[in-house]
């Protein structure tokens, strides 16, 4: 057997990998062979994920917590299984499906029920990926039809605004100074007179 590593990955730097790295202690999986990605599963450009797979050789032993923390997209998911388990010829071990341990059933039956139960996990991990985008979308869609407003609040004009409206008209000032003078960006101004005409 070879090296044991360790991948880890949360979606954001907010987020906390604790559960994680608890789950590779469990495992025994030395926390210096631990990598950890604070980046989005939407593809494997990540940093430290990069830095793994330079680092791993044949008959290593590869441990994530669960399928979603290798990646969220199901082609490059079963892409990177092969590069690891074919390629790299290392073993992975996902800790909370324990059916896909490429250690056990090397044989052909073995390998053809991980890879059946990867590429379902693989599809049903990045469909919910694909219903969470569309459940956000139709509930913006919805609060927007109750009038909910997104974003920041307009900033509001300032009061002598009819005043700097009449010197810029007026050609007294350009449009950056008067934009300037309200405390917005030229565009804001721009914005502002629009809304106003209308």
């Amino acid at each position: 057997m070879g090296i044991i590593y360790g991948y880890v990955r949360v979606s954001t730097r907010e987020q906390n990998e604790s559960r994680q790295m608890l789950a590779m202690g469990r495992a025994q999986v030395p926390r210096e062979n631990i990598f950890v990605d604070k980046q989005s599963g939407k593809d494997f450009q990540r940093p430290m994920y990069r830095a793994m797979l330079r680092k791993l050789r044949p008959d290593d032993v590869l441990y994530i917590k669960s399928i979603d923390r290798l990646g969220r997209d199901y082609e490059e998911v079963l892409e990177q299984w092969r590069v690891l388990t074919k390629e790299k010829k290392v073993d992975i071990v996902v800790l909370d499906m324990p059916i896909l341990d490429t250690r056990r059933g090397k044989d052909l039956l073995g390998t053809l029920i991980a890879d059946l139960v990867l590429a379902l996990l693989s599809y049903v991990s990045e469909n919910e990926r694909s219903n969470i985008r569309s459940r956000q979308k139709e509930g913006i869609e919805a609060a927007k039809l109750r009038g909910v407003q997104f974003g920041r609040p307009e900033k509001p004009l300032p009061e002598n605004f009819g005043q700097i409206l009449d010197r810029w008209t007026g050609k007294e000032i350009s449009a950056a100074e008067a934009a300037s003078l309200c405390n917005v960006t030229r565009a804001t101004f721009y914005r502002k007179l629009k809304k106003i005409e209308e």
